[in-house]
């Protein structure tokens, strides 16, 4: 059974407020290159004081959920922007439905946490790129349409997209 954001979210939502995370698989493609939908997790945590640069889960005014990377605050205003997004979002604090813990990548059963550093480092590098990632994510999507659209041997394929 495959579910929408719209119908899936709310339901994870319920069910963090008692517990004290939730796994959850990502579905758009938003927060490209690092996160990819329908093969990454994310691990919800309850919502708490936003942070420049932390990534969170958030019902949007027009009732859109979105995984986006906070950028600005300005007291109850939120900026916000997904790492393969070049438009920003705003949104109020109060619309902030879960923090970020971690991701689990690439098929991998450990967690890639967001206040640790491999992320920390991802994420300094990735946000100073802004002026170029419109290019880098094109040349990222045109990666990937080549190893999609041809039957390249299994052992040339990147791990991510080998059966």
């Amino acid at each position: 059974m495959e579910l929408s954001n719209s119908e899936f979210l709310p339901l994870a939502i319920s069910y963090l407020e008692t517990k004290e995370s939730v796994k959850i698989p990502l579905k758009g493609y938003s927060m490209r290159p690092f996160l990819e939908s329908e093969r990454d997790y994310a691990l919800l945590g309850k919502p708490h004081a936003p942070i420049v640069g932390e990534p969170v889960l958030v019902l949007l005014p027009d009732q859109r959920w979105v995984l986006h990377r906070i950028v600005k605050v300005e007291g109850e205003n939120l900026t916000l922007l997904g790492d393969g997004n070049f438009l920003p979002e705003y949104c109020k604090v109060s619309d902030i439905k879960a923090s970020i813990i971690g991701f689990y990548r690439k098929g991998r059963n450990t967690i890639d946490r967001v206040d640790g550093k491999k992320w920390k480092i991802y994420s300094f590098f990735w946000t100073r790129l802004y002026p170029i990632r419109r290019y880098l994510l094109f040349i990222y999507r045109g990666y990937l349409k080549i190893f999609i659209q041809h039957k390249w041997p299994e052992s040339l394929k990147p791990k991510s997209m080998r059966k």
